[in-house]
């Protein structure tokens, strides 16, 4: 695992609240992590031997969305702000909650889901007052009901950025689509986003047509435990009508891998600057992009996979 994501309890407070705080050798990793957007290696294929029996068969290629179909953790971490400042949420200090493009890059690689991410916060750093609750709330119920005031007022910040035109999908994911769909394989997108900042993005990015092609849609709702758990999965294998081993997962970070490989399928990694440094042991080939990924290579790849027992 990437050092940035052994980080102790007292480092993710401080450099949380005040970037000027945050560890040298962490701040040398992001820095790294941001001059990746302009290198592009060949990619690694891990795992990959060959095997004429119990191999696999690519009947269905699945797209994890955030990171994967955009690059969205700025426009999340944007959004988030947003809505801690609208609501004045405050921690530790006398200003709105404002989290760092350091501190939310470990933040997103470490929970998934925006309810989950805020509830560990709070559990981590003390339940902030607001405008909402003038004093912190004690209770569940008022706790549950300040979280999703938030996520309510983040996802509907998030359609406004999506909805400016200003996003593009990242490369080769429009073409990778559409070659899956010209060779009869079946297309998914899995998302531990809520079910309507999903919808927008695939909306906007890939366009109807394409969204209403999808042979299934799953989003963080439509499931009762977010990724890692690999319940999103395990129920996209099973609305494909498709077993586990013909499915191929594109994911971008290791909590997607995780997700895709505990339900039994193969997962190929295209990583964001964020995720570069991630331990990708598990995936079967590691990508900077997709833009020069065609769909008979991911077809070699699985096919070249032994099955899971």
């Amino acid at each position: 695992m990437a050092s940035s994501l052994l980080i102790s309890h007292s480092s993710f407070l401080s450099f949380s609240q005040s970037p000027t705080l945050f560890p040298f050798h962490l701040k040398t990793t992001a820095i790294k992590q941001r001059q990746r957007q302009h290198y592009s290696p060949p990619p690694r294929h891990l795992n990959v031997v060959s095997s004429s029996a119990g191999s696999a068969s690519l009947e269905a290629l699945i797209f994890d969305c955030d990171g994967v179909i955009l690059e969205s953790e700025h426009l999340h971490r944007q959004a988030y702000n947003d809505a801690f400042a609208h609501f004045n949420v405050i921690c530790s200090s006398s200003l709105p909650l404002n989290w760092s493009p350091e501190f939310y890059d470990v933040l997103q690689n470490r929970i998934g889901g925006g309810k989950p991410k805020m509830r560990w916060y709070f559990k981590e750093h003390g339940w902030p007052s607001s405008n909402l609750f003038e004093k912190p709330p004690e209770d569940d119920e008022s706790r549950a009901k300040l979280i999703d005031t938030l996520q309510d007022w983040k996802t509907e910040r998030y359609k406004e950025i999506i909805k400016s035109g200003t996003v593009e999908p990242r490369p080769g994911v429009l073409r990778l689509m559409d070659e899956a769909k010209a060779a009869g394989k079946k297309l998914a997108v899995c998302s531990a986003a809520t079910k309507s900042s999903v919808i927008l993005c695939l909306e906007n990015l890939i366009g109807m047509e394409r969204f209403q092609g999808l042979d299934c849609f799953l989003a963080g709702d439509d499931v009762k435990e977010k990724k890692p758990d690999p319940s999103i999965y395990v129920t996209a294998s099973k609305r494909l009508g498709v077993s586990e081993r013909d499915c191929l997962v594109v994911e971008d970070s290791v909590i997607g891998l995780q997700a895709a490989t505990t339900a039994g399928m193969s997962c190929v990694i295209t990583h964001t600057p964020s995720t570069a440094d991630q331990d990708f042991k598990d995936a079967i080939a590691i990508y900077p992009d997709l833009s020069n990924v065609r769909l008979e290579d991911l077809e070699s790849l699985l096919q070249n996979v032994v099955a899971a027992s």
